[in-house]
């Protein structure tokens, strides 16, 4: 783990952490059927989302979870600075067919520090800055989330041991301090874009995620390979 991480991620994530879950309700999307319960944190008064599978995962298969933080600039208008919408997407796609539950955490835009200084820390990136020394320049942490609650989350759904899908081993560290044992973790890397290209090389470099950044960009809907890509975009 980076200093830089390390500094960031200094919540204390193991619990018991107080939630409560609501009503499960069917909710048909453009994925596939799944069902959604709202749970809220009596911590922070934050309610979170779990969508999950209608189906089970293969006998003696560990359900594949997505602890996906809220985007709204990436979920909801796709933007292309981030991979957000598309790594929510995959999850979605791939939860639906092999069996397992996608949390999506709100009140943790921009890595927990908020959407307006989301889009401060944009301005920052534009003058030049990458996306951790944006936060920095603010005074902000690098990365502000806790997973304290979705730990509690997970097991009071019974999600005891999980194939976690997730580029970021912290993640799996913090999991494993609530409670919650990541048994395999799959990747959710999509194709890079000229636009968040620099984004991810920042969290490749600085922030410890497992990515490959071996295709060139997507460019009106084509990629094509070239194993120099990580080398050749510095930060």
């Amino acid at each position: 783990m980076t200093a830089s991480t390390t500094r960031s991620s200094e919540h204390a994530d193991a619990g018991p952490h107080p939630v409560s879950g609501g009503p499960i309700v069917q909710l048909p999307t453009a994925f596939g059927d799944f069902v959604a319960q709202a749970w809220t944190d009596h911590v922070t008064g934050v309610e979170h989302l779990a969508v999950s599978s209608a189906t089970p995962p293969e006998s003696g298969r560990a359900p594949l979870v997505r602890l996906h933080s809220e985007c709204l600039t990436g979920d909801v208008f796709g933007s292309y600075r981030c991979d957000c919408g598309e790594q929510l997407a995959f999850a979605l796609e791939l939860i639906h067919r092999e069996g397992g539950t996608l949390l999506y955490l709100r009140g943790q835009e921009g890595r927990g520090i908020g959407l307006a200084n989301k889009i401060k820390a944009y301005a920052l990136q534009e003058a030049g800055f990458d996306t951790v020394e944006a936060n920095e320049q603010l005074g902000l942490p690098v990365d502000a989330r806790s997973y304290s609650a979705a730990g509690q989350i997970l097991a009071e759904m019974g999600l005891h041991e999980v194939r976690l899908l997730s580029n970021n081993p912290d993640k799996q560290h913090r999991l494993d301090k609530a409670g919650v044992t990541v048994v395999e973790m799959v990747p959710t890397e999509v194709p890079s874009r000229e636009q968040n290209l620099r984004y991810l090389q920042t969290k490749k470099d600085r922030m410890d995620h497992l990515l490959t950044l071996d295709v060139e960009p997507v460019s009106n809907g084509k990629k094509t390979a070239s194993p120099n890509t990580s080398n050749s975009n510095q930060d």
